[in-house]
């Protein structure tokens, strides 16, 4: 084979893995020659009152190297996010939003439960990953034109007037809401105030968002806000927090299960959906109290992790003997399914109801520490092909 034929044929295949986002090699044609200067000798030049920008000359690829990843995680003390800013907008499909409820001035009694409605502009609603795991973690899509996303609704109290001159604490808030659902159809969204709010002068704002909940991106800096606020009163004598405040029942937990996803890594499957929890329930997963085809009862005795299953659910093409975490923290694993699996699309489900078993071996400390979510080892049995798929799928998160 000729040197031509043999670059074409390792062109085509590098060009398929990068169109399917599994290879770390840049490709050269996405590499953009906008970043190779600083600005400062291009057209629109005010060395005066300019900052100079930062350079690359490979999409800053390794820009956040050394650094806390962000990783699809919310981390309160701050991180680098890698991923790409995504796809742009056209100027007439840029977003816009206006609050039609509350309306500016209004008057609501306290404790009384109260929907707030909006009227959105060239955003495809109803997309919203899961929050607690894919957080930032993909850049921004559109379909048709329009941003696939969603929105949120955030109140904060406004203290002893409706015109505060100090900046409002941006981790406290009155109630918060995000509305993961396409709405009307017709770009109305709405939320429920259950409960309604505690006396006080509030400020009520949108976070218009991409499916992977960062702020939208529109094409040009010269535009109106894509966002909306407005400033009411809650009169009366109640003074119960809303369960959605930050201080509230919801806002709390939501902040705990950020945390706990934080402390279990990017990827980590969900601790509480090992058995009864799943979409299949307990009755027919032919895997123990577990998933089809794997694991033993969670952890067939072995491995950190699950060892009967490695990263969950051992055997099921979920996981099947270890597809992202090869055994977790301490163990690898592989499961034994029941009888006549139909794990491809039911989790491993087993016809007859066997009961699967797991068994692991203790592993050597260079396998402790998990790959990659993204590059998975293959498993040794039938399943669902991505447990954390589903999740982002069943799964709301207030975020």
């Amino acid at each position: 084979m000729t040197m031509k034929w043999l670059l074409f044929f390792s062109s085509l295949a590098l060009a398929r893995a990068q169109g399917d986002n599994k290879t770390p090699t840049l490709d050269p044609e996405v590499i953009q020659s906008g970043s190779f200067t600083d600005g400062s000798g291009s057209l629109g030049a005010d060395n005066a009152a300019q900052a100079l920008s930062l350079t690359s000359e490979n999409n800053f690829i390794n820009f956040c190297k050394g650094q806390t990843l962000t990783n699809g995680l919310q981390f309160t003390k701050g991180s680098c996010n890698g991923v790409v800013m995504g796809q742009i907008p056209s100027t007439k499909n840029m977003i816009s939003v206006v609050i039609t409820n509350p309306q500016n001035g209004d008057s609501i009694p306290s404790g009384e439960n109260f929907d707030i409605t909006v009227q959105t502009l060239n955003l495809e609603a109803g997309s919203f990953t899961n929050a607690a795991a894919t957080y930032y973690a993909a850049p921004q899509q559109l379909e048709g034109g329009k941003i696939v996303g969603h929105l949120h609704v955030t109140v904060q109290d406004t203290g002893s007037n409706l015109n505060p001159t100090e900046p409002l604490d941006p981790t406290k808030f009155a109630f918060f809401k995000g509305i993961n659902d396409a709405g009307d159809g017709r770009g109305g969204l709405s939320a429920a105030v259950d409960g309604g709010l505690p006396a006080g002068n509030y400020r009520l704002c949108t976070l218009t968002s991409a499916m992977n909940h960062q702020p939208v991106i529109m094409p040009v800096a010269q535009r109106g806000s894509q966002d909306d606020c407005v400033r009411f009163t809650v009169t009366g004598n109640g003074n119960t927090i809303n369960p959605a405040a930050s201080d509230g029942e919801k806002g709390k937990a939501a902040a705990a299960l950020i945390d706990q996803a934080v402390a279990l890594g990017p990827g980590a499957p969900d601790p509480g959906g090992n058995g009864n929890n799943n979409d299949e329930g307990d009755g027919g997963n032919g895997g123990g109290n577990n998933n089809g085809g794997g694991g033993g009862n969670n952890n067939g005795g072995g491995g950190g992790n699950n060892g009967g299953g490695g990263n969950n659910n051992g055997g099921g093409g979920n996981n099947g003997g270890g597809n992202n975490n090869g055994g977790g923290g301490g163990g690898r694993g592989k499961g034994k399914g029941g009888n006549d699996d139909n794990g491809d699309n039911d989790n491993g489900n087993n016809d007859n109801g066997n009961r699967g078993k797991g068994k692991g071996k203790q592993a050597s400390p260079a396998e402790t520490a998990a790959p990659p979510a993204e590059t998975p080892r293959a498993g040794k049995g039938k399943g669902r092909p991505d447990r954390l798929a589903r999740l982002s799928r069943k799964r709301r998160f207030i975020a």
